[in-house]
This record gives structure tokens, sequence and C-alpha cells, in this order.
């Protein structure tokens, strides 16, 4: 699949999906039809088995890109304090899947503000140096433009690493009024939304309302920017989810299909038709 960004989910199965995906031998191999990343969500709280990544490297093609997360004893737990023992194996766990491993998720907790810097700098500048991360923050000073926020952003551009941009503006313009926008509201992040410039790859990761077509607001801009960074030679990451990830690949085709609209040249995504639409019903 040869596609000028990179498109996933916060996962690669789910039981609502099942008439939506191709056929295929086994769920990742279904989901890696259409899209062309995942994020690895599940190893921030196990690590997989070799004989896992072995597998799962066999079911997708040489183009796709997982983007796994550290585990949570080494970001949350020890803050980035915990050795290199523990990173190690995590990496060498994971050597199956080399050839298709985008960046690593390194998700910091709100508890890891400006006071960490210095163990961040330490931990990347200890990471093996093919191994390639991008950084997300949740400490409220880190988006308050003022010299906490220049001094991760200096570090960041300094060692060419990516910022991950979390957007969860259209969740939380949604009236809570069924159990999963409730429940994401209260586990996900409300903060503001800050890119930084640069030469790497970008990473956006979108939680989008449960109506699905309330999203056309919201993703609008992020239209024109991913544009702009694909007609520059980038090759952005872009993460589709939804208060109920049931919902993620009809947000996914109303993106794509929003980006197509300005690059008409893009594929369509191979999905299925959706029987109803999210947040209507």
């Amino acid at each position: 699949m040869k596609r000028p960004y990179f498109l996933g989910c916060p996962q690669w199965q789910h039981p609502a999906w099942d008439g939506r995906l191709p056929a295929g031998n086994s769920p990742l191999e279904r989901y890696s039809q259409v899209f062309n990343a995942v994020e690895g969500n599940t190893s921030f709280y196990a690590t997989p088995s070799a004989r896992q990544c072995e597998q799962w490297r066999a079911q997708v093609p040489a183009g796709f890109r997982f983007l796994f997360k550290f585990p949570r004893q080494i970001t949350h737990d020890d803050l980035l304090r915990g050795g290199k023992e523990p990173v190690r194996a995590f990496v060498d766990r994971l050597a199956p899947l080399n050839d298709v491993l985008g960046p690593f998720l390194l998700q910091l907790p709100a508890a890891f503000g400006p006071s960490n810097l210095a163990g961040l700098w330490r931990f990347l500048e200890a990471l093996p140096a093919s191994l390639d991360c991008t950084v997300e923050v949740r400490h409220r000073d880190f988006f308050a433009k003022g010299e906490a926020e220049k001094a991760l952003n200096g570090g960041l551009r300094e060692r060419q690493l990516a910022r991950v941009c979390f957007d969860s503006r259209a969740l939380f313009a949604a009236p809570a009024e069924d159990p999963a926008t409730r429940d994401a509201q209260r586990k996900k992040p409300r903060l503001p939304v800050h890119v930084l410039p640069g030469e790497v790859a970008p990473v956006i990761r979108y939680v989008g309302h449960p109506d699905l077509q309330a999203n056309r607001l919201f993703l609008a801009p992020w239209v024109e920017r991913v544009v702009c960074w694909i007609e520059t030679g980038k090759q952005p990451y872009v993460f589709i989810h939804m208060p109920d990830n049931g919902d993620a690949l009809a947000l996914a085709a109303l993106w794509h299909e929003m980006l197509a609209e300005r690059l008409p040249w893009l594929t369509p995504l191979a999905l299925g038709q959706q029987v109803s639409q999210p947040g209507l019903f």
C-alpha cells in the first residue's frame, strides 16, 4: 500500500469492524490491507512475546508501521529513572519487527514535569542510535508557552524528535450523553493543541466527537496542515480514536475522504459499507 502519509487506529481489531475490513487470515492482516500504521498500545501494559512479534511481522506488508508505546513501568512508574536494562529488554523483544517499526511512542504522564527534563534527555541519549522516538507530554507547564515549553521544544528540535500532538478538542466538545463518551472524557487528557514545527515526521493522535459529522469542523484545519506536510515531502502519522473505537473506521474514512478532496489522487480506503452512522442512534 503506497500512501503519502501513515493512517491508523489505536488497535487493529474490534468486533464492530468485522463487516468493514477485507477478508484475511487474521485481524491484523485484514486491518493492514486498509491501514498502513497502528498504535501499539498493548505494549504499554504488557510486552509481547518474541513469538507474537514474529507472527505480527508475517501478517503485515513491508510498508506497514507499528508505533509501540514504551511500557508503563518505564514511563509512568519509574519516570524514566529505571536504568537501561528494562529498555534494552523491551527493544530486544521487538527485534523481529525492526523493519516495520515506526517511532516508539514515549508517552509521559502529567507527573513528568519540567524538573524531569534532564532525565528525558539522558533517557533519549542512552537509546540505541537506530531507535527513533516521538515524545508525548501531559504536564500543563509544557503547554503554557513559557520557559518549560521552550526547553522541551528546544531539546526535541536539537535531537530531531517529534512532539506528539494529542487533539481531544472534539471529544470534549461533545455532551457526555452516553457511557463511552463519559468514560473517554474521564480518561483522556484535555490539553491545548501545540504543534512543534520540525523536519521529522509529525505524529497526530486525534480523538473524535461521537457524532461522526461533527468532526468535520475539527478535522478541517488538520486537512490543510497534513496537505502542507505531504506537499513538502514529509510523511506524517495520523491516528484516529473515537470514544467507542468501534466507530473509529467510520471516522478514519471521513478523515481520508476530506483529505482526498484536497489531494484527489489519493486512493480511497478499502473499507466495506457502514451499516449505521455513529452518533445518530
